[in-house]
């Protein structure tokens, strides 16, 4: 991928073309999240202009069971209203599968994003392609590619409180 091509996350849909992105919320409120697994969370988290509570579900890119932490790419850059929100709001719910947790939203920098990304390049690979091609671009090859990826797609890191039980 030359350097010159940087990566430019396609606008959020909106109107009717969104609905296909708001159909596995639905799942969730029906009580069937479950069929997600892992690789997919449900995320509650507050508006930042309303100060309503809002819901996305959203694919996990890597999850670390020693922070336990999960991590998000945000498909559409920085424009995302869930990733605003987060960042005007990191205090935030998870529901994945049937379980609840409380967490907490951090944005990481490139060069972590690149790591987490490269990852999940290497273990889903088919997902990533499609990752890739919503922006619009060739999968990355390089490290740098990868760093450009990442500050275009920023990757979000979900904490969950250690203190907390699961809710059910």
């Amino acid at each position: 991928m030359p350097e010159d091509q940087p990566f430019h996350p396609p606008p959020p849909p909106r109107g009717w073309k969104a609905i296909p992105w708001r159909l596995p919320v639905w799942l969730y409120r029906l009580g069937l999240g479950g069929l997600l697994g892992r690789r997919f969370l449900l995320l509650e988290h507050i508006g930042r202009k309303t100060g309503r509570r809002r819901q996305n579900v959203l694919e996990v890119v890597q999850y670390a069971p020693q922070g336990p932490t999960f991590y998000v790419a945000s498909g559409f850059g920085r424009r995302s209203h869930w990733f605003r929100n987060v960042q005007a709001h990191p205090e935030v719910t998870l529901r994945v599968g049937r379980k609840r947790y409380r967490a907490t939203a951090q944005i990481l920098e490139p060069e972590q994003g690149a790591q987490v990304l490269m990852a999940y390049a290497r273990e889903h690979p088919r997902a990533f392609r499609t990752l890739a091609r919503l922006l619009g671009r060739t999968e990355p090859q390089t490290p740098d590619d990868f760093r450009r990826m990442a500050k275009a797609v920023p990757v979000v890191a979900f904490h969950l409180l250690k203190s907390q039980e699961p809710k059910r």
